[in-house]
């Protein structure tokens, strides 16, 4: 296949991606020659043929016919040569998508982690939930839906896992937030009653801490009740003690009445003495 010849004048003003209406005017096995309008001739590579059946092509001549007329655009500008392609190309190829830069596009997806944007890239780019907006957001349908057409930051991409990551809240203006002026907190009223009736020595009413603790003292004295235990303690010494009594009420009882047998048979003895003489 001929290679057409291109002057330096005409290659410089050609910028790759650039879309043309081109003429087709012959074939040959690697591809065909066609002419874009600007004075010189062009070639595109039976690789960049798309079939309008979207099936494999074999030949050439299955896609392009001489003086058919078909879109194309510049694939690549070389000193020599001008190639074509039939292949619709990315907006955004990986080398052009650099951080911090302004991407315009339309949200084809939406799930519950975030939204994805198409932004004319190999890859759609996502926005993550937490860069929908600077506050709270609850799902992402709250804030966008399929179809919205969205500008977004690239704030990060990864060519090796075809990553693209992006934000809304990052052209966003930051909330201000409002200052708030503290204020002490007052004191209660309770505080300052106790403050008030602090009294002081000579006043009318006025108490010694001695006196207070003597007051208290007989207070307690005096309201004090017995516990439980302290009342079955004084039952059973109560109990011991006269269970310790019981022995020597009988002996001082035994005794008395040993005492009254003697006496009775003492006299009982004398009267018969008596009668005898």
């Amino acid at each position: 296949m001929e290679n057409p010849v291109v002057s330096d004048s005409t290659t410089q003003e050609l910028k790759a991606k650039a879309k043309f209406t081109g003429k087709v005017l012959r074939t040959s096995l690697a591809g065909a020659v066609m002419d874009i309008g600007v004075g010189k001739p062009a070639v595109i590579h039976v690789s960049q043929l798309v079939s309008p059946t979207g099936q494999a092509i074999k030949s050439v001549k299955e896609v392009l016919q001489e003086g058919q007329e078909v879109e194309v655009w510049v694939r690549k500008v070389k000193e020599d040569r001008i190639e074509l392609t039939m292949i619709k190309p990315l907006d955004l190829d990986w080398h052009e998508i650099k951080k911090d830069m302004v991407v315009k596009g339309n949200v084809v997806r939406v799930e519950t982690f975030g939204a994805f944007l198409e932004i004319g890239a190999e890859r759609p780019g996502l926005i993550h939930i937490s860069e929908l907006a600077h506050g709270y957001v609850r799902t992402p349908g709250d804030v966008v839906k399929e179809g919205d057409e969205l500008e977004a930051q690239v704030i990060d991409v990864n060519k090796k896992k075809k990553q693209i990551k992006l934000s809304l809240k990052a052209l966003q203006p930051e909330p201000v937030k409002e200052e708030v002026d503290y204020q002490a907190p007052e004191k209660s009223k309770d505080k300052r009653r106790k403050k008030d009736t602090k009294r002081k020595k000579g006043d009318e009413g006025y108490m010694s801490a001695e006196e207070i603790a003597a007051l208290s003292g007989d207070t307690a004295s005096k309201e004090a009740e017995p516990t439980f235990m302290e009342i079955a303690i004084r039952e059973a010494m109560e109990k011991a003690k006269s269970r310790k009594a019981e022995p020597k009420a009988k002996k001082v009882k035994a005794a008395g009445l040993q005492a009254e047998q003697e006496d009775l048979l003492a006299r009982t003895l004398e009267k018969k003495t008596t009668s005898s003489q």
